[in-house]
């Protein structure tokens, strides 16, 4: 495995996937080798000095003691990594959005932990394992750091991050629910992780089968009327980022507390919850047969 980087910044900037290209060299993506960091600095667009948010040794720090806890169990680091990463880093969907941030964060700060948490067992004919280049400047959905943090931002109930933990331990609805824009609706979200834990839609076929249904029927069906929310306040979360400087660490053995935003409300969640277990009974799952 490659090693972390001699030279790490002290903080994040904005790397474009065109200057990123010429340091995913094969043994960076073999996890032979990494980079030494000097030269990718050069390339990178700084952000405001004056910004607390961008200091990058509370964030180092964070995954080094994910590696170290999940050592023998690396995909159970993501439920333990997301709501941690985004209590952390404090920013905003806009900020969010901007693959450069992710893509600085993972190959110039962290590069040994993508190679850690996405090497791949050796391909049929290959003798080696690979990390897949998006894991480091991909679709928000794929990179390796801003699929976590929209997962939490996505599967938050308020400031509680235990949704998330539950999500999380299932790859396919994280993949899934963030390819589709209805999981913005917070009940939604909820009652996603509410069907799991009845143990409905266990596999990543369920799954897809499932997110198909409900992607589907929210074409004719507005969530919003059968399972209304709560109004959010930006204010709230406007608090709660400018208060990233004077925030204490991140805990590590409990959850961190997210933007104090109202919860979803019950009757919502218990609503569309029952609703998609229907919805999953005709869903169309591949392989499984159909109902009579």
């Amino acid at each position: 495995m490659i090693e972390k980087p001699h030279h790490l910044p002290q903080r994040l900037g904005l790397l474009s996937a065109a200057a990123a290209d010429p340091f995913l060299t094969e043994d960076l993506l073999k996890g032979i080798q990494g980079h030494g960091g000097v030269d990718l600095a050069k390339v990178v667009e700084p952000l405001p000095d004056e910004d607390p948010r961008w200091e990058v040794e509370p964030l180092r720090e964070l995954v080094e003691d994910a590696m170290h806890e999940f050592r023998e169990s690396r995909t159970r680091a993501d439920g333990w990594l997301a709501p941690r990463l985004h209590a952390a880093l404090r920013i905003t969907r806009r900020e969010a959005a901007d693959r450069r941030l992710w893509t600085h964060f993972a190959l110039a700060v962290t590069p040994d932990y993508v190679a850690w948490r996405h090497r791949s067992t050796p391909a049929s004919g290959r003798s080696e394992s690979r990390i897949n280049p998006a894991r480091f400047k991909g679709a928000l959905d794929r990179q390796c750091f801003s699929r976590l943090w929209w997962a939490a931002e996505m599967f938050r109930n308020g400031k509680d991050y235990s949704p998330v933990v539950a999500a999380c331990a299932n790859q396919d609805l994280i993949h899934s629910a963030l390819r589709r824009d209805l999981i913005d609706h917070r009940p939604t979200a909820q009652a996603l992780v509410a069907v799991l834990g009845r143990g409905i839609a266990t596999t990543g076929r369920d799954v897809e089968g499932l997110m198909t249904a409900i992607n589907a029927a929210g074409a004719t069906l507005v969530y919003d009327a059968l399972a209304p929310d709560e109004p959010r306040d930006p204010e709230v979360l406007r608090q709660w980022v400018a208060e990233a400087g004077s925030a204490p660490p991140v805990p590590r053995h409990s959850l961190p507390d997210g933007p104090d935003e109202e919860p979803v409300p019950e009757k919502s969640v218990v609503a569309l919850t029952d609703y998609f277990a229907d919805l999953f009974e005709t869903a169309p799952v591949r392989g499984r047969k159909p109902q009579d």
